[in-house]
């Protein structure tokens, strides 16, 4: 992989999409397969597979929206205009969401931190594969990520929990760059002369 520079250039400068910048043409059931099963390929110790997919598209995720409205209104029956229409458009921002859901639970050998850190591997691996299939792609998980209210509107089952909602689209936007840490910032070297 080290002399893969295609590889090494995509990483320097690979960043993230807003949601809200994301338009049709979204990736079709089968580039979404191949990108699920792309991303499938993350660290996961034990091979217990601790995570799923939902895959949101078509008019559902609309439904999907009124429905989270309802909800955001019984907590803050006060939002304003402009938020009841971001809640009414949480899933339609993008053509495709894909929901990472951890399955993470005790086990006899896999600690369950272990477990969720694959959820976590699997999020980043489905943006990567989105990119490398041509669409943008954004990692959010919003309030109802938290909310088990919401749970089952989602699909999200008991016990489980939910790691991210990948957005996939096209976009119009240009790229631009955000401050990324510097090294010495966030890196701790222990031993080596050089």
């Amino acid at each position: 992989m080290k002399s893969d520079i295609k590889l090494i250039d995509y990483l320097a400068v690979r960043r993230s999409t807003p949601a809200f910048q994301m338009c049709e043409p979204g990736p079709e059931k089968a580039e979404i397969e191949e990108i699920l099963r792309l991303a499938s390929r993350v660290p996961d110790h034990g091979k217990i597979v601790p995570w799923r997919f939902i895959v949101f598209r078509g008019r559902q995720r609309a439904e999907l929206g009124e429905e989270l409205l309802k909800l955001a209104l019984e907590t803050k029956p006060e939002l304003s205009e402009e938020m009841i229409q971001v809640e009414r458009t949480r899933f339609t921002r993008a053509p495709v969401v894909v929901a990472v859901v951890s399955k993470a639970g005790p086990h006899i050998k896999i600690p369950e931190w272990e477990q969720l850190m694959s959820a976590g591997a699997l999020c980043l691996n489905v943006i990567l594969a989105a990119n490398a299939s041509g669409y943008v792609a954004n990692w959010l998980t919003e309030w109802f990520a938290y909310d088990e209210r919401a749970y089952p509107l989602l699909g999200v089952e008991a016990g489980e929990k939910v790691a991210g909602f990948i957005h996939i689209g096209s976009t119009t936007f240009p790229a631009i760059e955000r401050p990324r840490p510097e090294l010495a910032d966030t890196v701790t070297w222990v031993g080596g002369e050089d």
